[in-house]
């Protein structure tokens, strides 16, 4: 692995970031405001699915005909597209002119009409391969496996127009824009719950729709709300779309040469979720049979992906453009201080939530879903899931931070040895877990949380090497008081969570009243063992808030 060899400055530790984090943590301030924003309205579209499904059969269908589509949404709004895009896009910014800019956007969006566009076309004719492939237990019930086809043909023109909407966000990101793109996904999920509830339940039965067909369709309907929300901004700056392909085209060649080895990094994650829903396809519970695990896994990966949206994507997302420049000006102190920065304020945001979800899960899940179809079994059986993901939360958002950096670097290679070695681990463990050890669906969520830990550790060390260094002293320093801050938090609750669990009622009124009381004396306990630690990431985490409280999107 090439080493930069610059030497290292001294570096500050003082509790002021320098100049350039300060901008990516105002950045990523107004990103987490419109992604916590996004995330409560996807909250909502859960709920509906819910409340109208539980964790059934159809459910099951819809979540795994969501999911083929979806396996590619990650890799190109928030992994390979957006990583190499960015540092591609801005060098031809910085261009005298904008006429590079400009035909480099039409030469990538003219692209991914061809090739997504034909990929959306294959998938629908291999759907039943598709199904089969990813969900073998699913043929175990015909009904069951030819809803799920129909549901993957119906939301696979959802993949590319989130292709667009992504190479949108990723414009309008390198151009420092952010609020805008964050707030796109907003659209999405008001369109798939107003026009999937319009089709599903108003219309639908005059055409003989059923109501998560409906559901499907308001997918797809979301998806171009999405996309169209940002096309005026970007036609403001003074861009349009021209018909473009010329293959040799340098900057195109260049974005192949950083995306390829980067897919695979990039939809690690996805593909780790992918394994899960083949194993738990296979999973007969004892009380609900073969139709409970896919969803419980698919409702608990919706709580990691608050935090994840609201803390970790939003500061990659701000993150890349800073450290882009940083490496294109080959000022690679500035790269360490703001990659340093960025990953103690993780620490600090991500720990903490992840103790959270562990130890209220049972609270969390039970107020948002426990009604309708959604029992009390399924409460139970989803916050174990949640649990057991909820371990791997500072990994993963860790190694969101940290791969773009090496996009940044034009390093795509070991990311995407990486992620080989995560799918490996996340293939072979629930074997031996769910085989030899015995253990419940869970083990799935486990799994993941152990792949992707073991690939933020590999990812960091990477990094340390490349760069000549990156404050790993300052780091576990940072580490180890927030975790002792955090734990300090966390042992009260888990008492007092457990007399809820004894005296209380079952029921969200119940779950209600614990998050009320409970997650104040959360937030009060933990600014309280800052102190006493001398967390000094916490005046950070302040700006962040009150960027959030101040900002207009």
């Amino acid at each position: 692995m090439a080493t930069i060899t610059e030497q290292v400055e001294p570096r500050v530790h003082s509790s002021a970031l320098l100049t350039q984090p300060e901008r990516v943590v105002r950045s990523a301030s107004i990103v987490s405001a419109a992604v916590m924003l996004s995330r409560i309205s996807g909250l909502a579209r859960e709920m509906v699915m819910a409340y109208a499904f539980g964790a059934g059969a159809s459910h099951d269908a819809f979540l795994l005909g969501f999911r083929i589509p979806n396996l590619t949404r990650d890799l190109v709004g928030e992994g390979a597209f957006s990583s190499a895009f960015i540092p591609t896009f801005t060098k031809s910014l910085v261009k005298p002119g904008t006429d590079d800019a400009q035909e480099l956007a039409s030469q990538v969006t003219s692209a991914i009409l061809v090739i997504v566009g034909a990929i959306c076309v294959l998938g629908m004719i291999f759907a039943p391969q598709l199904v089969a492939l990813l969900a073998p237990g699913f043929q175990a019930d015909p009904a069951k496996f030819q809803l799920a086809i129909r549901l993957a043909r119906i939301m696979f023109p959802f993949l590319l127009l989130i292709s667009l909407s992504s190479q949108a966000t990723g414009m309008l990101n390198a151009q420092g824009s952010f609020g805008r793109p964050a707030t796109a996904s907003i659209l999405f999920n008001a369109g798939a719950v107003g026009i999937g509830v319009m089709l599903g339940y108003l219309i639908g039965p005059a055409i003989h729709l059923n109501p998560v067909e409906g559901m499907a369709y308001g997918v797809v309907a979301g998806g171009a709300f999405q996309l169209l929300w940002q096309l005026p901004h970007l036609r403001s700056m003074g861009f349009h779309f021209v018909p473009l392909w010329k293959c040799n085209h340098p900057g195109l060649r260049h974005l192949g040469k950083l995306m390829l080895p980067a897919l695979l990094a990039s939809v690690a994650m996805q593909i780790n979720l992918v394994v899960n829903t083949s194993f738990a396809s296979r999973f007969i519970d004892p009380v609900r049979g073969a139709n409970g695990p896919v969803s419980w896994l698919g409702y608990a990966l919706r709580f990691i992906q608050f935090p994840m949206g609201i803390f970790a994507v939003a500061l990659a997302s701000a993150m890349l453009p800073s450290v882009s420049r940083s490496a294109a000006s080959l000022n690679f102190n500035e790269f360490r201080t703001t990659l340093s920065r960025s990953l103690s304020v993780v620490f600090f945001l991500t720990l903490p939530s992840s103790l959270l979800l562990i130890v209220l899960g049972r609270a969390l899940i039970g107020s948002v879903y426990q009604s309708g179809h959604f029992q009390l079994y399924d409460t139970r059986q989803t916050a174990l899931a949640l649990a057991c993901y909820a371990t791997g939360l500072v990994s993963f958002a860790a190694a969101r931070l940290m791969t773009p950096a090496y996009y940044a670097l034009s390093d795509s290679r070991t990311p995407m040895c990486l992620a080989v070695l995560s799918i490996g681990v996340n293939v072979a463990l629930p074997l031996f877990l769910l085989k030899v050890m015995h253990m419940t669906f869970a083990a799935m969520a486990l799994t993941t949380s152990i792949a992707m830990s073991l690939e933020a550790v590999c990812l960091f060390e990477g990094l340390r090497r490349k760069l000549g260094g990156l404050d790993r002293r300052y780091l576990m320093n940072s580490f180890s008081r927030i975790l002792s801050a955090a734990l300090f938090m966390a042992a009260p609750l888990a008492l007092l969570d457990r007399q809820f669990v004894l005296h209380a009622t079952p029921t969200r009124a119940g779950y209600l009243l614990e998050l009320a009381l409970l997650l104040p004396l959360s937030a009060i306990l933990f600014v309280a063992a800052c102190k006493l630690f001398r967390v000094a990431e916490i005046r950070a985490a302040r700006r962040i808030l009150t960027k959030m409280r101040t900002e207009v999107v």
